[in-house]
């Protein structure tokens, strides 16, 4: 086992308790970062999340569209007069292209709102970060 370079064999949790700050209480501010950690790792496992969910809609869409378009051509080469197929597949080409966009739609507003909810988080704290820095900053330390 490798022994860790004294560089890195830090406390830095001990370091900072000595360095002091007039004014400043140092473990709110430790106390405020590691909220901002939590608060970023939410934000990104909500941005996982989202777009887990957004790959599986996308498969399932995929295979819908493909089970579609296997029975659409069993029709378009099934026996009929030319006029009607014609007819027929206009109509269905029709209703595929309003299914596109309808499912990309779908899948821009669930991006859409798998975004808005990472960004509401990290936003929230930012908000709470600057409130706490405020309070830190007004309350003067006890002495020790």
């Amino acid at each position: 086992m490798s022994k860790v370079p004294p560089v890195w064999d830090v406390d830095f949790t001990k370091l900072l308790s000595e360095f002091k700050v007039p004014g400043v209480d140092l473990d709110a501010v430790l106390q405020a970062q590691r909220k901002n950690i939590e608060a970023l790792t939410a934000a990104n496992r909500t941005a996982a999340e989202g777009l887990q969910a957004f790959a599986r809609r996308q498969g399932e869409i995929l295979r819908q569209n493909l089970a579609e378009l296997q029975s659409q051509f069993s029709n378009a080469v099934a026996a009929g007069a030319p006029e009607e197929k014609l007819a027929k597949q206009t109509e269905l080409a029709k209703a595929t292209f309003e299914k596109a966009i309808a499912d990309i739609k779908e899948l821009a507003e669930l991006l859409a709102k798998s975004n808005t909810e990472a960004a509401e988080i990290v936003s929230k704290r930012v908000s709470a970060s600057f409130d706490e820095l405020k309070s830190v900053l007004k309350t003067p330390t006890t002495k020790r």
